[in-house]
Order: structure tokens, then sequence, then C-alpha cells
């Protein structure tokens, strides 16, 4: 089977004038227009093409990497509103639609979106949603706490940063576990610090209790090597100024400069923190 929005490693079956006719097992085809077909090939030759439909509606396979894959999340740039909707760069010649009924807010011209790319039944069309937490479930969940897990920041909210964790469900990074600038689309690493009621994950972006005491005394070591075996911080530091220098927690920083201190990588002064020697 050929699968719209996907990419398909399909076997080349005839040369025409228009292209190379590409085909699957089940003796599906699709044309492989002539800007994609390679220099040499031979008949037999597989290829991985994405396919989807061009501007005329047709099938088609084409050699270009879009930005966004069908049930997938990224960050996109609007280049067009009409009359019926927005149109995305995804990275193909035919734009990315998404329809009003399909945007959490008006989109504009130039702005950037956070979108999931569904296949719309009714048209069989590739179209992208700015609604993200409709393809987000949480009923049955597959992480735990303490798991590793991949997030894509979502959107703000009052009390912290929304994400998608692991392509599959809705978490949240309160305020206070965040020491670095997150904007919506980033990707990063977070753990599950909780879950609370109703599935409801609360994720925190580094690791927890003990867990945390390792990365964070690291960071401290090479911050210290990174100037000469010596930083202006001591656990009697501004927490703000800890966390623009070093992106953690005061408490973080106290755990991780007491890790160093007991295994004696360290001296503390009264003006700062210092390499053994």
């Amino acid at each position: 089977m050929i699968h719209i929005g996907e990419y398909n490693t399909l076997t080349i079956l005839r040369d025409t004038e228009p292209g190379l006719f590409l085909g699957d097992a089940e003796e599906n085809d699709v044309l492989l227009p002539n800007r994609y077909v390679p220099e040499t090939f031979d008949i037999g030759d597989e290829l991985e093409v994405f396919v989807y439909l061009d501007n005329e509606e047709r099938l088609v396979a084409v050699t270009d990497k879009p930005f966004i894959k069908r049930d997938e999340f990224a960050l996109l740039r609007c280049n067009q509103v009409t009359q019926i909707g927005a149109f995305l760069d995804w990275g193909m010649v035919k734009e990315l639609f998404c329809p009003f009924k399909e945007q959490a807010f008006k989109m504009k011209v130039g702005g950037w979106y956070l979108v999931f790319c569904y296949l719309d039944e009714e048209s069989n069309r590739l179209v992208a949603s700015s609604k993200t937490n409709h393809f987000l479930d949480n009923k049955e969940l597959t992480v735990a706490e303490f798991d590793e897990v991949d997030l894509i920041v979502s959107h703000p909210s009052e009390i912290g940063m929304n994400v998608i964790v692991n392509k599959l469900h809705s978490g949240l990074i309160y305020k206070d576990s965040i020491f670095r600038d997150l904007s919506v689309g980033d990707r990063l690493k977070g753990i599950v610090k909780k879950i609370r009621p109703g599935n409801k994950l609360d994720i925190t972006l580094g690791q927890i209790g003990y867990r945390n005491i390792e990365p964070n005394a690291a960071l401290v070591m090479q911050q210290l090597e990174d100037n000469s075996g010596f930083i202006e911080l001591t656990d009697k530091s501004d927490p703000e100024r800890i966390k623009s220098e070093l992106e953690m927690s005061k408490k973080s920083f106290k755990k991780a400069i007491g890790s160093l201190y007991k295994q004696r990588l360290i001296t503390i002064e009264e003006k700062g923190i210092r390499l053994t020697k």
C-alpha cells in the first residue's frame, strides 16, 4: 500500500514521458515527475519517496524532504491567508493547508505555529491543525513517574509551559521548574516528575531527588573548568543569578556543590567555589 504523507520505498516500474512510475507489492503505482528523477537508474531499482497530492489533487511522489509528515507535530511558518484558511510552508512545492476551523488562533502571514499534520479522510489531503491538544490523549498513559521523555513545547499558561510528551500525551512544566528560555516548538528532554489525578503529567527539565545531584554537579564542574577553576557563586548567592548563570534552582545548586565538596572536588570560599588542585 502506498501511504500518503509518509516516506515510501517503491520500485521503479517504467519510464514514461512525464516521469517514472513507481509501484508497491500490491500493484499500486504513483508518478515521480521528471524534476525528481535521478540521473541514473534501472527499472527495478527501489527509491525512497514522499507521497502526497499535488496542486492538481493528483497523487504524486517526490524526493523533497518535508518539515513535517503525517501524524507529526512541527513549527511551521504561515505563507498566506485566504478566504478558506491559511497555507503553511512545509518545504514542499504545494503548501500545507490549515482551515480556519483547525486554527486555535487566527493565523497571520509570517507567523510561526505549532501544528499537527493529519490525513483528512473526506478529501484524502494532508491538513494541518494548530489545535494540537485534540491529537493528544492522557486516558491511557505510556509513561511512568521518573521516566525520561521527549518534549515539544506547546504553549504557555499562567502557571507554566504546556508540553507534548512523547508525541502522545500532554504535560505541564511549572514556572518554578523552568530555568532556561523556552519557545513554542522547542524539542528537548524531560522527566515525568509526578502523575496527578486524571493522568495529568507534571514534567521537570532536571532529574528528581538524588537523581538530580550528579547531572547538576557535572554542570557546575563544567562551568568551573570553563572559568579557570573558579566561579563567583556560593550557597548565599541570589537565586536569580544562579538561575541565569547555571540554568538551575538555588536548591539544586546547593545540592550539587554539596556533592562536589564531599568528593573533595571543590573548595568553598567566601566569594565563590574553586576546583581543588
